[in-house]
This record gives structure tokens, C-alpha cells and sequence, in this order.
């Protein structure tokens, strides 16, 4: 009778993205709540506030895509620069190749002898590929991807940064900075929360690192603010 395979699922397999998400919608929420707040310490009118938070969203959103763009198209240069040099290694010396794939297994304990049968069946089926997931650590759900990356690094840092904006837009002018900190605290408490749920850590204790950060930076940005609005 034939064993239906176990599936198994690990927190490991989500870090990147989870990273990725919880960074781009905390960068939403913190800095689009401290704009908001140091421009009404500052004592701007209503529509000048809202104007400066879609114009914070636009910018912080392609800031956002235009780093993470940059910053994993390197990654790609040099996974391509690795890959040519690998593929290169091969066609010269493919003895050579082989016995560091060999090295390589058994230095992760098999035997010699299985090692070597392992290393040759390996490389008659891919050995470009065997040397790039085993040798560089490359493979294919590991290699970086520069668009993806930036548009879901732009759409987090949107999503987030789009609460403190509708707050603002719906609540009156005096009771704006109040409710814009205290939503936004919320909600960043919340990010927190489940970010670590996610990731396997202490709820309270991911709750509390991102809301006090968060609070920090709106009670600076308000107090520049408030000092910039009373020069003027």
C-alpha cells in the first residue's frame, strides 16, 4: 500500500516574505501617521494635511519599489555572475567539478562511495544545477526577483500607509492628531502581533517592539513640527 507523502510546513519557508510585508506596511503606517501629525503640529489646515499624506503615500510607495528594485537586482548580478562563472568551471574542468560535488556530499555525511554514485547521477541529469543549489545555494524558489519584489514592496508600504490617510480624511480637523496616533498605534500593535504569531516568537513581545518605534517617531515628527510651526 502505498504512504500518502507527509506535507510539512515550517516557519522558515515564510521569512522572506512575511519580512518583506511587515516591513513595507510598518514603513506605511509609521511614516505616513508621523507626516501627518508633524504637518498638523505645525498647524497646516486640513486639506493642506491630507495633501501632504497622498503626496507621502506616492513617494514613500516608489521609494520603496525603487530600493527594493535596486537592492535585489544586485542579488541577481551576482547569482548571473556566480552561474557563468559555474557554468565556465564545467565546460574547462568537469573532473574537477565533480569531485567538489562529491566533497561537498560527504562533508554532509554520506559515504564516499555514495557520494560519488550521488555526485555522478547528479551531474548527468543537471550539473549546472546541482552546482548552483549545492555548491552557490542557489535554486530556483531562492532566486531573486527585482519586479516582484518592488511591486510588493511598493502595494505593503500603500496598504499601510493608506490607514492613517483615510483616518485623517474622515475624522475633523482637532481631533486629528489624536485619532491618527492612537489608530495607527493600533494598528502597527496588530502588524506586530501577528508578525511574530507568524514567525513563531511572543505576540506581546512583537506587539510592543513595532508600537513603541512607532510611537517614538510620531512624538519626534510632532515635536519638530510643532517647533517648526512656532518660528513661523
Amino acid at each position: 500500500m502505498a504512504r500518502i507523502p507527509h506535507p510539512e510546513r515550517h516557519r522558515g519557508e515564510r521569512v522572506g516574505w512575511l519580512r518583506a510585508a511587515v516591513l513595507g506596511a510598518n514603513d506605511g503606517i509609521v511614516s505616513t501617521a508621523s507626516l501627518l501629525i508633524g504637518v498638523a503640529a505645525a498647524s497646516a489646515s486640513h486639506g493642506d494635511i491630507l495633501v501632504t499624506g497622498v503626496a507621502g503615500l506616492v513617494a514613500g510607495a516608489m521609494s520603496m519599489a525603487a530600493g527594493e528594485y535596486v537592492s535585489v537586482h544586485s542579488q541577481v548580478d551576482t547569482e548571473n555572475a556566480d552561474l557563468s562563472r559555474e557554468r565556465a568551471e564545467l565546460e574547462a574542468d568537469p573532473g574537477a567539478e565533480h569531485r567538489e560535488l562529491k566533497a561537498i556530499y560527504v562533508g554532509r555525511g554520506l559515504e564516499p562511495e555514495l557520494a560519488q554514485r550521488v555526485a555522478e547521477q547528479l551531474m548527468r541529469h543537471d550539473a549546472l544545477g546541482a552546482h548552483a543549489r549545492d555548491e552557490l545555494g542557489i535554486s530556483d524558489g531562492s532566486r531573486a526577483r527585482p519586479v516582484q519584489a518592488a511591486l510588493a514592496s511598493a502595494a505593503s508600504f500603500a496598504a499601510g500607509a493608506a490607514l492613517p490617510l483615510l483616518v485623517a480624511a474622515v475624522v475633523p480637523e482637532r481631533g486629528l492628531m489624536p485619532w491618527v496616533a492612537s489608530s495607527s498605534l493600533a494598528c502597527l500593535a496588530l502588524l506586530g502581533g501577528v508578525a511574530a504569531r507568524a514567525g513563531g516568537a511572543g505576540v506581546l513581545a512583537g506587539a510592543w517592539r513595532v508600537g513603541f518605534w512607532g510611537a517614538l517617531a510620531m512624538l519626534v515628527t510632532a515635536g519638530a513640527g510643532a517647533l517648526f510651526g512656532a518660528v513661523v
